[in-house]
């Protein structure tokens, strides 16, 4: 599931994303990476719910897309279903893409201000 959260701070405008992932994924570790944060394999830790799902929210500038996958425990990566797009990534498959500005269909879109 990817969920969106516009939110209008001091700041700016960002967009609030949750990523989860079902408690169905396989692994002692998961970190979301993506070039929001230089492909960093570390940088980003999922963690776990008391149902043994995986999560993590992150806030990234609106108005740009975004290209991300998760990495399972260093070495299988999986992309979401729920992705606003896919590309080819030069590795012989695709990256997810997520738009923050444009909700994908049926994820949900909220406008806080702070």
């Amino acid at each position: 599931m990817i969920r969106k959260q516009l939110v209008k701070s001091k700041k700016g405008t960002v967009v609030r994303v949750t990523f989860a992932l079902p408690n169905s994924i396989w692994a002692d570790r998961i970190h979301l990476v993506g070039d929001f944060n230089d492909w960093s394999r570390e940088s980003h830790p999922m963690q776990r719910d008391r149902d043994g799902g995986w999560h993590i929210t992150v806030e990234l500038a609106a108005g740009r897309s975004y290209q991300f996958r998760y990495l399972c425990d260093g070495e299988r990566w999986i992309n979401d279903t729920q992705a606003d797009d896919y590309v080819a990534n030069g590795y012989g498959s695709e990256n997810c893409v997520i738009r923050a500005d444009l909700p994908a269909a049926g994820v949900e879109t909220e406008l806080d201000s702070q």
